[in-house]
């Protein structure tokens, strides 16, 4: 397992929360606990650092994803089919319920804190799925911002339950 407060030890504290949190396995899930339990940052500090970092990161995903899969495919073949692939499978298997549920899909899924889900993966999907880049930006960003609440009132909740045993 990947120790992040080893790697980012000789960082002021925000620095390491903002860059943990930009990294697509911990985002900010993974940032607001060490931000809190390891850095002791207050919990206003590492949802803020936490948020910023995870939101740029998402922003920077959204806007080069589809420039990458253009370039990959118009200069590799092998990319070119990989994407078909990827977009044709993926839609046909989640546009139905993309089409039902539209914004609060893809809302849904960036705020849910668990494996897999978040900003990157958001921005990801809003890809696949041909989501214009101001909105998914939009939709991600309040994924993230709801992720980060539902984290910090678990971490916060959890300490303190800690605490009283």
């Amino acid at each position: 397992m990947f120790n992040y407060t080893h790697w980012f030890a000789s960082f002021p504290p925000e620095l390491a929360t903002f860059l943990i949190s930009g990294l697509p396995i911990s985002e900010l899930r993974g940032a607001i606990p060490i931000a809190y339990t390891v850095y002791d940052l207050p919990l206003w500090s590492a949802f803020f650092w936490s948020f910023l970092g995870n939101t740029l990161s998402a922003l920077i995903a959204i806007a080069v994803l589809e420039p990458l899969s253009n370039f990959l495919s118009k200069h590799f073949s092998f990319w070119r089919r990989f994407f078909i692939w990827l977009f044709e499978r993926t839609r046909q298997k989640h546009a139905q319920k993309f089409a039902k549920w539209g914004a609060l899909a893809l809302i849904t899924f960036v705020a849910i804190p668990l494996p897999l889900t978040g900003g990157w993966s958001g921005a990801v999907a809003a890809f696949v799925f041909g989501i214009p880049a101001k909105k998914a930006s939009l939709y991600v960003t309040l994924g993230i911002l709801i992720a980060g609440i539902i984290v910090s009132l678990v971490t916060f909740g959890g300490v303190r339950g800690w605490q009283i045993l």
